[in-house]
């Protein structure tokens, strides 16, 4: 039996943008439509529908405070929402994800980017679901069950992580790199294998918010403008907002929202400092600064892992953990750790 089609939620006060919209949409979705806030309200509330498309400036109740509502409404808190706006409104974007958004659209619209937006954040929020339902069978199974429902979560947080890493092939492999000296690092300061694991699902999933980030920006050559190196800090408050909901036994979430704070106060995004960074957090930054200053990427040539352990080692104790440091160096230097760089290409050979 064919499973239903999506149903997307369209709310715009506009016939002419409607239509547009239903013209793009219909082959692949069902629609269903609302001209005003309080329309939209009652749909959501009856319907329950996959994503919502709203217009921001609607008379009476504009799409803000739409948002606002369904977000407080903890039956439909979890559907995605997408803005769509004119490129020619003034638009606090961060207000809207601070509403719970998950993206903007502007107008005119292009057919082939509203589909893609749709579909990109429809799979996410159906990997999401599968793998907090994962988690709620895994602490319900035991014994025989165990190893297989790991299997699972395990090819799920594979999944989400491949998702970002096919729209960046310069980044392609970064996950796991820091997953896995994250856990070494973890390792050689003797924390507890159970803690270890937390931080090997974290490091595989701290950049899962550049998803978000559109692909001209992770793969710019030159220097980011202002503006741009903005839109690239949010990322790790949208992989907290896609992670958040799931019962991991370990603060995943947290985790990978705190993986740029740094101990001066300096990261981003709460400029969190010292003791307020967690320990995960803070193995987790040292892992993640390592693999990325020693590596290619669009914009210089790989640094080597000597330059970048040079320049981790100058800021010991001040934006990056003393222990974590000594611990990384170590590994490297007489550990016999190295990255795995496999068919990705991204390295200038076994960096040691």
């Amino acid at each position: 039996m064919n499973l239903p089609r999506p149903l997307v939620l369209i709310v715009d006060d506009n016939a002419t943008n409607i239509d547009l919209l239903v013209n793009t949409l219909k082959s692949e979705y069902r629609l269903g439509i609302a001209k005003n806030g309080s329309n939209a309200l009652a749909y959501v509330a009856k319907h329950r529908p996959d994503l919502v498309l709203l217009d921001i400036m609607m008379p009476e109740m504009d799409g803000y405070e739409v948002c606002r509502r369904m977000k407080a409404d903890p039956r439909t808190d979890g559907i995605p929402v997408i803005f769509i706006t004119a490129m020619s409104e003034t638009v606090n974007k961060t207000t809207g994800f601070e509403l719970g958004a998950v993206d903007y659209i502007t107008k005119p619209f292009h057919a082939a980017e509203v589909k893609a937006r749709i579909r990109t954040h429809l799979s996410m929020e159906e990997m999401r679901l599968r793998l907090a339902s994962q988690n709620e069978i895994l602490e319900q199974q035991v014994a025989s069950k165990t190893a297989e429902i790991r299997d699972m979560l395990n090819a799920s947080i594979q999944s989400m992580a491949l998702m970002v890493e096919i729209r960046d092939p310069y980044t392609a492999g970064h996950q796991q790199r820091v997953s896995q000296l994250a856990c070494a690092i973890a390792e050689r300061m003797g924390l507890a294998a159970e803690t270890i694991e937390g931080i090997r699902i974290a490091g595989l999933l701290h950049d899962v918010g550049k998803i978000r980030i559109p692909v001209s920006i992770l793969s710019r050559a030159g220097r980011l403008l202002d503006a741009e190196h903005e839109m690239l800090k949010i990322h790790p408050q949208v992989s907290f907002d896609i992670l958040k909901a799931i019962p991991f036994p370990w603060p995943v979430a947290q985790m990978v929202l705190q993986h740029h704070e740094r101990l001066d106060g300096s990261g981003y995004p709460q400029g969190l400092s010292g003791d307020g960074i967690l320990p995960e957090a803070k193995i987790l930054a040292v892992a993640d600064v390592t693999e990325a200053n020693s590596s290619f990427r669009p914009y210089r040539p790989a640094n080597g892992i000597k330059a970048a352990l040079d320049r981790l080692t100058q800021q010991k104790g001040t934006r990056y953990d003393a222990q974590a440091v000594v611990a990384c160096v170590e590994l490297f230097d007489d550990g016999g750790f190295a990255f795995d760089y496999g068919a990705n290409g991204n390295g200038n050979g076994d960096f040691r």
